[in-house]
């Protein structure tokens, strides 16, 4: 059976394990590979949100294409393959917040949110690796968060 996108005459490769991310690209009918990115995402640091964000998407293309040999290895493939990588920022009073790393650090932010406004920013990019044609950008997202009892926080924590 061919999938969509060798129909369409290219191989996908998915740089993440966002669930939201896989489960947009199977809505579409795609398969794809998953490759992910061994990076310390610490040591990439900008002051600008949205310059962290696409400069952690590069960087995971960057070391998934080194991890699979090198973009001269899809040079003669004859189906294009994309590299898809992207991050994901939220920011808090003017505080870059990544991933929390515990749940009780997750509910921390949660709590700090409660009543409060903040945003999330965000970056997608696209790399033809056989040619080496990448396309990306960001996108920005106020939000307004609702007080939160302890009950809603171990529920939103339970979702993730």
């Amino acid at each position: 059976m061919t999938t969509k996108a060798m129909e369409r005459g290219f191989k996908l490769i998915l740089g993440s394990q966002s669930m939201a991310r896989k489960r947009i690209l199977a809505e579409m009918g795609y398969d794809y590979t998953i490759v992910t990115a061994d990076i310390d995402e610490k040591a990439i640091r900008t002051e600008k949100p949205e310059d962290l964000v696409v400069a952690l998407a590069e960087a995971k293309a960057n070391e998934i294409i080194s991890k699979l040999g090198g973009e001269s290895q899809f040079a003669k493939d004859p189906q294009p393959t994309l590299l898809i990588t992207a991050d994901t920022v939220v920011v808090y009073k003017g505080v870059i917040r990544e991933k929390p790393t515990t749940k009780e650090e997750a509910r921390e932010f949660i709590k700090g949110y409660s009543g409060s406004h903040g945003g999330v920013v965000g970056s997608v990019l696209v790399r033809n690796l056989k040619t080496g044609v990448k396309k990306g950008g960001w996108t920005k997202l106020r939000f307004i968060s609702m007080r939160y009892q302890n009950k809603s926080l171990t529920v939103l924590l339970m979702m993730q």
